[in-house]
């Protein structure tokens, strides 16, 4: 599927990508709009409409990604819900194998999420990615999501790209072709980024669902 001999690095997003975005998806869509619910007191269908609504006016945006903006816009203590769901954090079972061996054929491996900081922190504390991973970024200490140009010249220059030979790896399409239109050489699709959803179609980059699917081309090179 790549020509992995014009490869150095691997960009990966983390949730979907890396992780079961199942942990998300049933926290935003789930756990948020059941603890509005209970706090003010409105049923659960008011609870959602008013979270959907909030959601989609920020949604692509850094505040779309970050804790402390919605902490500040529902009132809610996000980061403590979050701890309650902890047993939700899950690698795909797919995740260590491909990036053990993207390491055994001397790839860098370079998470690049829109996570905050403290997600990112929680979800490092509760599984084994960090293992299989040479560096990490947070959309968020460079001030602009990965849908945005600059977050991409941030990384280049943070270290030291060739992008042109990096692969990028992630869940949403949009923003694999922002990375496309940054210069980024290779880009793949994650068509199960829930364990619990159907699969995702791709309109314009190659996708898989499985990551055992590209180790034998890899650690043949």
């Amino acid at each position: 599927m790549f020509p992995w001999n014009e490869i150095d690095t691997v960009l990966l997003d983390m949730d979907g990508t890396l992780l079961d975005l199942h942990f998300d998806n049933h926290f935003w869509l789930n756990l948020v709009p059941q603890e509005l619910s209970r706090q003010r007191g409105i049923d659960t269908e008011e609870a959602i409409k008013l979270v959907e609504a909030a959601y989609g006016k920020v949604f692509g945006t850094l505040e779309w990604y970050c804790l402390d903006y919605w902490q500040e816009e529902l009132q809610l203590d996000i980061l403590n819900l979050h701890k309650t769901l902890v047993d939700r954090i899950q690698l795909r079972q797919d995740s260590m194998p491909f990036l053990k061996a993207l390491g055994t054929q001397n790839k860098s491996r370079i998470l690049v999420t829109n996570a905050h900081p403290n997600s990112l922190a929680l979800k490092l504390e509760h599984t084994d990615l960090a293992l299989g991973l040479d560096q990490l970024l947070s959309s968020h200490e460079t001030g602009y999501p990965k849908e945005h140009p600059h977050f991409w010249q941030h990384l280049f220059m943070q270290f030291s790209l060739d992008p042109s030979r990096c692969l990028f790896i992630d869940d949403s399409e949009v923003i694999l072709q922002a990375s496309r239109d940054a210069g980024v050489g290779h880009q793949l699709g994650i068509t199960n980024p829930d364990s619990q959803k159907p699969h995702k179609v791709f309109s314009d980059f190659p996708a898989i669902g499985d990551y055992h699917l590209l180790l034998d081309d890899l650690l043949a090179k």
